[in-house]
């Protein structure tokens, strides 16, 4: 009798097992909770003062010397006459939109969606993302919505290989690049997954004027990478406060603040393109 028990045990503790795999919606759903990687919550273990911490390889989020975002303050930036060294070459192209948990992404192929041009050196589009609020600041000043658009040369041989294209935003009026694309983050909402868009024009995406600040600094996410180029345009554009929202409502609710912390700007040079009367304007 013992032995038919221990086998009647045995054939329950299989059928579970197999009920288990046959629907294991409750389990998949706590190990998505698990698997990120890193968070923005200030309480968090794997909020941004540990993220140099979590992984060797993101030790430059903690002992890097030229780390992104940062205040940018006119006192220290050099003046420089814009010569139209960089040149924005954008052009439509299929792209994938993704909701990386962190952040919503549109993602193209390398080189389909044109490139920018710094004296002469091309840089090809790779996606853009949105932060809200906005990473870097102006005067101390943060912003509702800051958008990046990366660039890099695909030969990773190639030191100082990416660009980051920024720009900042405020309340307003809608941003038409957005709306084109509603619908699509609507449908993705919490959900962490990829969807093929067809064409998405990147030039819709453009907001800036002929004032920017340009510096080097890193990525503002894990492995904060550095010796990137930032270009943040001084120029505010426009978004609604619906926008704003669905963006933070469509990521995980560990990102819905998913701005980096200001970091140290250790001396960096900072220039400023653009005509010097208009600096402080």
């Amino acid at each position: 009798m013992m032995n038919q028990s221990k086998s009647n045990s045995t054939c329950l503790f299989l059928l579970l097992l197999l009920l288990q795999y046959m629907h294991p919606t409750p389990i998949t759903a706590q190990e998505v909770e698990e698997e990120r990687e890193f968070d923005y919550q200030e309480d968090s273990e794997k909020g941004p003062k540990y993220w140099g911490e979590l992984r060797n390889e993101w030790e430059a989020c903690k002992n890097g010397k030229l780390q992104s975002p940062v205040d940018l303050l006119n006192q220290v930036v050099q003046v420089r006459p814009n010569k139209g060294e960089i040149k924005l070459k954008y052009k439509p192209s299929n792209a994938t939109i993704r909701n990386r948990g962190h952040d919503i992404s549109v993602q193209w192929n390398v080189g389909d969606a044109g490139s920018i041009e710094i004296n002469g050196t091309d840089y090809f589009l790779q996606q853009c993302h949105w932060h809200s609020p906005s990473e870097h600041t102006i005067e101390g000043k943060r912003f509702d919505m800051e958008l990046h658009m990366v660039h890099l040369i695909p030969d990773a041989t190639v030191e100082n290989n990416i660009v980051v294209v920024a720009y900042l935003y405020k309340v307003g009026k809608p941003d038409k690049f957005l709306l084109k694309l509603s619908k699509d983050i609507n449908t993705m909402i919490d959900v962490k997954e990829e969807r093929h868009r067809g064409v998405v024009d990147p030039r819709d995406a453009r907001k800036g004027g002929s004032k920017f600040y340009k510096y080097i600094g890193s990525l503002t996410v894990p492995p904060c990478t550095e010796g990137v180029t930032w270009i943040v345009h001084k120029k505010l554009t426009t978004v609604s406060r619906e926008q704003v929202e669905l963006l933070r409502e469509a990521v995980h609710d560990f990102a819905e603040l998913n701005a980096r912390p200001l970091q140290a700007l250790n001396r960096r040079d900072v220039h400023f393109h653009g005509p010097e009367s208009h600096i402080r304007g």
